[in-house]
């Protein structure tokens, strides 16, 4: 006998593949119709989970011929409900029943998450604890306290705050201006703007960061770019040289930082302590250049610094200094159109320096 041959692959029914069921429209009648054509059928048979028109179309017809002509006046859709009513409404009790349990266990989770939030949030502590630790930092840790929370920034803004700092760094060695003493202390306007001004004279480690700063010949400084320029004035200085010389001096208004949206600024002090921040010189520098000799300078107050640029003079012994100052900002990083602007140049120069608004030597008024 020929060995019989193994059956195909084909034939071979798939691991764990559904056997789809084939509908035929001769099969439905009243008693053959079939749980799995209607709710929580074989997804394999009815994908979308709705009855299919052949077998709706079957159901209709087999009502028809039992009811008679009355029932063809039925919709189809009536029937087809009427039919499965009594089959889905056990299914639509548990339908509602998982779905009232996943919400009330959505709910116990955002409970629970609410709980967790507010319960992780920490300790809120009063104002006067925030003040009381304030009088324990040291001055250049300010800005790090001030970052801890609201109230801590809020201390930093006090009078107090600031009084009781001029007062713990406050010596009788110090050589102070009439408006840094502690009897001018008292004032509340400005009040901020002194305490920091005083704190270049008395405090060491701010005294020191003033002393390492190098000269401007040894880097030029960058940050007056597209500076306005407040105020001009010259002065003769009278030294230990036969020969007077001349400081020109440049007031200028750093460029304050634009935001892309109007509603970011920066943060406003309450306006009970609006007095203590006020200061005229915020954000404002000095550039003091001395020169050997007299030298004409045209009107640029008003005008926005462009280009400062330090060189060799031509004697090959001190310093050339030229600015550009125009009528608008250049904007993007473009070059400075020099024939458009106005340029100085000062020739030969002794020394330059630039002096921020703290900067001992900053000329303010006295009033302030």
């Amino acid at each position: 006998m020929a060995p019989r041959g193994r059956p195909a692959a084909a034939a071979m029914p798939r691991r764990g593949a559904r056997k789809r069921l084939k509908f035929r429209a001769d099969d439905v009648c009243s008693e053959r119709v079939t749980v799995a054509d209607y709710a929580n059928s074989d997804p394999a048979v009815v994908k979308s989970g709705r009855v299919k028109k052949a077998v709706a179309n079957a159901v209709q017809q087999e009502v028809k011929s039992l009811c008679g002509l009355e029932a063809s006046c039925v919709p189809t859709e009536e029937v087809l409900s009427v039919s499965g009513e009594s089959c889905d409404s056990s299914d639509e009790m548990d339908t509602k029943e998982s779905i009232n349990g996943r919400a009330a266990s959505r709910k116990k989770k955002s409970k629970r998450h609410k709980e967790d939030t507010e319960g992780g949030g920490g300790e809120e502590y009063p104002i006067d604890i925030w003040l009381l630790l304030a009088s324990y930092i040291r001055p250049e840790d300010i800005v790090r306290f001030s970052l801890i929370c609201k109230k801590a920034w809020t201390v930093t803004c006090t009078a107090a705050f600031w009084t009781r700092l001029y007062r713990r760094h406050y010596s009788l060695d110090a050589y102070l201006p009439l408006r840094l003493r502690p009897e001018s202390m008292e004032k509340l306007h400005c009040l901020r703007a002194c305490v920091i001004r005083s704190l270049f004279h008395m405090y060491e480690p701010f005294a020191a960061r003033l002393s390492r700063n190098p000269a401007i010949p040894d880097s030029t400084p960058s940050t007056l770019k597209n500076s306005r320029c407040l105020l001009f004035w010259c002065k003769k200085i009278v030294g230990n040289r036969q020969e007077a010389m001349w400081e020109f001096n440049f007031k200028f208004k750093k460029q304050s930082p634009r935001f892309k949206s109007k509603c970011c600024k920066g943060l406003q002090p309450p306006i009970q302590y609006e007095e203590v921040h006020t200061n005229p010189d915020q954000d404002c520098c000095l550039l003091q250049i001395t020169t050997f000799n007299f030298i004409f300078v045209p009107v640029v107050m008003g005008m926005t610094f462009t280009l400062f640029s330090i060189s060799v003079s031509t004697d090959m012994r001190h310093h050339r200094v030229r600015l550009v100052f125009q009528d608008t900002p250049v904007r993007n990083g473009k070059k400075p159109r020099v024939e458009q602007g106005v340029q100085v140049v000062l020739d030969p120069v002794h020394s330059v320096r630039l002096l921020d608004w703290w900067h001992p030597q900053y000329p303010f008024s006295s009033k302030a």
